[in-house]
């Protein structure tokens, strides 16, 4: 198939992994929380709790309820979006769907619905059933496709699944981690020929410039530095050219990041945070992949290219 073209100048939606800081002891540390969270609306980009650089799979569903419910008391009406995470929660997973989504919903945030064991276990028709159903309990929400690099619960739906979900008027767009330029690229087609208005967020950490073709994103690695991404976000609207510079910068990053293993990538973000000042130490949560001290040499490295592109 030929290269996609490009769409310089497209406006773009911006979701940010908000990363979830953590004390030494093993506790979540909610003031460098507010910080981030606070950053990232400041910026102009979209929060996103509850998600994989919150660590959504390592907590336990009552921190995640608290999560969702400090988070809603931060926004005062602005936007943020929050997992739907099932997979640790006994009884039925369609109603658990259905009931967190509903939750979500109250607090003013828009669900976004992680994959679980039994969903991806299904038929594909069986996939789109699960959604068909959940997707009555709420006004709209975002459908989620996790490569298994990130996580053993999640899967990437063939193609006739993905044009399946889009036909769901309530799911209004979803996220994409397959790490593939060619899977991602292929779904954009599809959206383009049958739901022009559906949002494909790429979350490719190791591709972030897929919103050149008509992706928008949401990413652990715009986590790292949100005033970086709303800046290069700025200069693709405006045709500027400083976005291929910045946007290479930050894909160096990425790069570097989203290595093997790649949820050690959390870690990453953790010491970015803290080498800026917004969160007051590294500390991740203790079941978490870590990764090397040595890394804050070059992460101190990347960070000067950066804002030396922000001037």
């Amino acid at each position: 198939m030929p290269i996609p073209t490009l769409r310089p100048g497209r406006p773009l939606h911006g979701i940010s992994a908000a990363y979830l800081p953590w004390k030494p002891v093993g506790r979540i540390d909610l003031d460098s929380y507010a910080t981030v969270l606070e950053r990232t609306w400041g910026c102009g980009l979209i929060p996103a709790i509850n998600m994989d650089t919150g660590f959504a799979n390592l907590l336990s569903p009552s921190q995640r309820e608290e999560i969702l419910g400090f988070a809603a008391s931060l926004a005062g009406g602005r936007s943020f979006v929050a997992g739907a995470f099932v997979e640790d929660v006994p009884g039925d997973s369609i109603a658990n769907y259905r009931s967190q989504l509903a939750r979500i919903q109250s607090c003013g945030g828009i669900p976004i619905v992680f994959q679980c064991t039994d969903l991806v276990s299904r038929s594909p028709e069986g996939i789109v059933a699960v959604y068909r159903e959940i997707a009555s309990a709420v006004d709209r929400f975002l459908g989620f496709e996790l490569g298994r690099m990130f996580a053993p619960f999640g899967a990437i739906y063939d193609l006739e699944t993905f044009r399946s979900l889009m036909e769901i008027p309530q799911l209004v767009g979803l996220k994409h981690s397959s790490l593939s330029r060619e899977q991602e690229w292929d779904r954009l087609e599809l959206r383009d020929r049958n739901r022009p208005d559906f949002r494909i967020y790429t979350g490719n950490d190791l591709a972030i410039d897929m919103i050149q073709w008509g992706s928008d994103y949401l990413l652990g690695l715009s986590a790292f530095f949100p005033e970086a991404f709303a800046r290069r976000d700025q200069y693709w609207e405006t045709q500027d050219r400083r976005f291929f510079e910045l946007n290479d910068a930050l894909q160096l990053l990425g790069g570097f990041a989203f290595r093997d293993p790649v949820p050690a990538y959390k870690h990453n973000a953790a010491m970015v945070l803290a080498m800026r000042g917004v969160i007051e130490r590294d500390a991740i949560h203790p079941s978490a992949p870590s990764r090397p001290s040595s890394d804050r040499e070059f992460l101190s490295f990347l960070l000067d290219r950066i804002d030396a592109l922000m001037v």
